[in-house]
């Protein structure tokens, strides 16, 4: 069976390469008229970093999922694909290109999956330092507001640079630190949290010591918007957390009060702060011509629709669009830049692959032997789901859009180095999980 598995992962992982060099490919032919076989170098570089992920799970994890690291690698390939198809549209080149440093970072994020697949060979030795990464997880929140690290002209507060010329987001490492904090406190507090608490108006509620740490996560996302002005990393940490709860005790109560929470807490931001109060303008209102022109308006939005629209069915082909018009279009507008140029049937296959790699997730989560293993996958899973439907929400205005990255598709180094950890990680319980007679995945 391990041997089956790695064959079937190798199978993907070269139909990968194909489907991302020939992205590449047509990128140029479109836009160029012809290849460049240098961007190609790049890209085949990074193949080989793939394929040593792909030996280094060969010898250490033989029964890890074999369809998170194909899927990670496709989605990877075609953000840089339309990273790349944007940079030629503004002959940019060398460390000036996008795509370049996307490529470099690329490679940064697979060589810390493999690092972390080779020295991480059982995943429970993170239930010993639970609190260690919620104190580490607050730390990362909170540096984007320590003066000398903050970028000041930044929209918000989530950036951090050191010495003026490395810049990263702390808050995508945070979450897998949360996400190891909340597993192992669940852990340890599950028994308490499911069986007790008084019912009122249909609802189970928990005794105060049981429902602190819900009010307090809660505070702290409220917090981080006031302070750092970031909508989404707020969202996401406490839906990371009330999901996680949900799983850990099998109780709607506290979705519903979960849910609760998270609306009073929208609508007092808007209320009370400007910054929340025009996004919510903005997607109320995104075609008003009022909206539109104003600062901090809805010119991005509507842009990003006009460039789904002007898609269709099938796109424009690639390299014969024009996602460059909206602005960002290499990050918060990834997903419209590629589905203007590879339509509605594009746009549909890369959520497919979102949705067959978290629920890959859920159910490595789902199947776990461990408590810990469990909560750990489940809330890694339902992390980058809820990140995806916030982003492709947003873009398509089901919902206000919110400062987040597409995972693996956008431009950021600290988006995809954060996301392929979250890749070695769940490698590591779907291969403690199949390993064991009891269970059987796919």
């Amino acid at each position: 069976m391990p041997q089956t598995h790695r064959n079937r992962e190798l199978g993907l992982l070269l139909l990968s390469f194909a489907v991302v060099g020939g992205a590449i490919a047509l990128v140029q032919l479109g836009a160029m008229g012809g290849v460049d076989w240098s961007i190609l170098v790049y890209a085949g570089v990074l193949a080989v970093l793939v394929l040593a992920l792909h030996i280094a799970l060969r010898l250490t994890a033989p029964n890890a999922d074999p369809l998170v690291v194909p899927i990670a690698t496709t989605l990877t390939g075609l953000g840089i694909a339309m990273i790349y198809r944007i940079d030629l549209a503004g002959d940019l080149a060398g460390w000036e290109a996008y795509s370049i440093r996307q490529i470099a970072w690329t490679g940064i994020a697979v060589a810390a999956a493999v690092t972390v697949v080779l020295t991480l060979r059982n995943y429970r030795v993170l239930f010993r330092y639970t609190y260690l990464s919620g104190l580490v997880g607050l730390v990362l929140l909170i540096l984007p507001i320590i003066p000398g690290l903050a970028i000041e002209d930044a929209n918000a507060a989530v950036w951090v640079s050191v010495g003026g010329i490395f810049t990263f987001q702390p808050a995508e490492l945070a979450k897998i630190a949360l996400a190891v904090f909340f597993a192992g406190y669940l852990v340890r507090t599950r028994e308490s949290l499911a069986s007790t608490g008084h019912r009122f108006l249909g609802v189970s509620w928990p005794r105060a010591r049981e429902i602190g740490p819900l009010l307090v996560i809660w505070l702290v996302s409220l917090g981080i918007i006031v302070l750092q002005r970031d909508i989404g990393t707020s969202v996401l940490v406490f839906g990371m957390f009330v999901a996680m709860l949900y799983t850990a005790t099998g109780r709607t109560s506290w979705v519903l009060i979960g849910l609760g929470m998270a609306a009073a807490g929208v609508v007092l931001a808007a209320q009370v702060m400007p910054y929340v109060g025009l996004r919510f303008q903005a997607w109320l209102r995104a075609f008003d011509p009022e909206v539109i022109d104003s600062v901090g308006g809805s010119y991005q939005l509507v842009q990003g629709i006009f460039g789904l629209a002007q898609g269709g069915l099938l796109g424009t082909g690639l390299g014969q669009g024009r996602p460059y018009l909206t602005p960002l279009s290499r990050s918060d507008y990834i997903l419209p830049s590629l589905g203007e140029e590879l339509g509605l049937v594009g746009v549909f296959a890369v959520l497919c692959l979102y949705m067959i790699f978290v629920s890959r997730g859920i159910r490595i989560g789902l199947a776990g032997q461990d408590d810990f293993g469990k909560l750990l996958a489940t809330g890694l899973a339902f992390t980058l789901a809820l990140q995806v439907f916030i982003m492709v929400g947003g873009v398509t205005r089901v919902i206000p859009l919110t400062g987040l990255t597409t995972p693996f598709l956008a431009a950021g180094g600290s988006s995809l180095v954060a996301n392929w950890i979250i890749v070695a990680l769940l490698l590591r319980v779907s291969d403690a999980v199949r390993s064991s007679p009891r269970v059987v995945i796919g």
